[in-house]
């Protein structure tokens, strides 16, 4: 006998059903989405003004911003807004499509962050050929590509769940529609598409650390060889970006690259790579990175300056 879909709607349960903590949330995270929106942005401008960041590092990093703000978007105002909200409910269409989101914008993000690993690499190891192995052209290409694998990684995410069976129940304990929850739901045996999942996303994000890993570690034993002022730019830069690796992959490996089951605890740890790292980001990267700070300073200095001619 097959097993119809019957659900036209969830429930989202979110992350506290006491009122008073949910207004507490509220107003926290509006706070935390202003700070992803507007310190993403501003780096994206920055970058993109200022012609001493037109370098492939600095192009990276504005993409990266780029895409924590459409990756915080895809969870965020839904979150802000159920939290104020009787009812918070979501439709079954938008349900997928917040899955297909927030999937293609975490796999890009991912795949940016060793993309970005790969360039430290050839700058710090291969310095010589660095501007000629990091071309613009090649540049443009491992973006395209990040979309791209994201894209794929998505899709397949979506279609596995898509074609699951919901009679009901409908409530997902959860603040937004992810592969696990939904599997919890579906009344069919989901071993297979549990263990697909763990194959598609488990494997990229271990992958992906692995690669960041070895990566490291090649860049540190090649910094015994430097100077000590070369060394502590260059570890400098590396931290920053091994700071917002460990707070994305952490969380990410510990929910993904496991059986198919969900724990109370996983929405916690899934505030950190939805929510935490998108408004970490800015901040990490502009307070550690003193071009960033001062390119920052030129252009908000040059829009007092227009200011002050009007």
């Amino acid at each position: 006998m097959e097993l119809t879909n019957n659900v036209t709607e969830f429930i989202l349960l979110g992350l506290s059903q006491n009122e008073q903590v949910e207004q507490a949330c509220f107003l926290l995270f509006l706070l935390i989405y202003l700070v992803i929106v507007l310190g993403n942005f501003l780096i994206v401008i920055t970058v993109k003004a200022s012609q001493r960041l037109h370098t492939p590092m600095y192009f990276f990093l504005s993409v990266l911003s780029f895409v924590d703000i459409c990756y915080a978007s895809a969870t965020v105002p839904k979150l802000i807004g159920d939290l104020l909200a009787k009812e918070k409910s979501i439709s079954f269409e938008g349900c997928i499509t917040q899955l297909f989101s927030v999937h293609i914008f975490g796999c890009t993000e991912i795949l940016i962050l060793t993309v970005m690993a790969y360039d430290r690499y050839v700058a710090i190891c291969k310095p010589l050929h660095y501007m000629t192995i990091m071309n613009k052209r090649l540049c443009h290409q491992l973006v395209i590509a990040t979309w791209l694998g994201g894209f794929v990684h998505s899709i397949v995410q979506t279609l596995l769940t898509i074609k699951l069976p919901f009679c009901g129940p409908n409530e997902i304990d959860h603040y937004f529609c992810d592969v696990y929850p939904l599997l919890k739901l579906a009344c069919s045996d989901t071993h297979i598409v549990g263990a697909l999942v763990i194959a598609n996303t488990g494997m990229i994000a271990l992958g992906c650390f692995v690669v960041l890993v070895v990566s490291y570690a090649v860049i540190l034993i090649t910094l015994r060889t430097q100077s000590s002022e070369g060394r502590r730019k260059a570890l400098s830069t590396c931290a920053s970006h091994f700071t917002v690796v460990v707070l994305l992959f952490g969380p990410c490996l510990f929910i993904y690259v496991r059986p198919s089951t969900t724990l109370p605890v996983d929405k916690v740890f899934a505030l950190f790579y939805t929510i935490l790292t998108p408004m970490l980001n800015p901040i990490i990267y502009t307070l550690r990175n003193e071009e960033m700070k001062n390119s920052m300073s030129k252009l908000w200095s040059k829009k007092q300056s227009f200011g002050g001619l009007k």
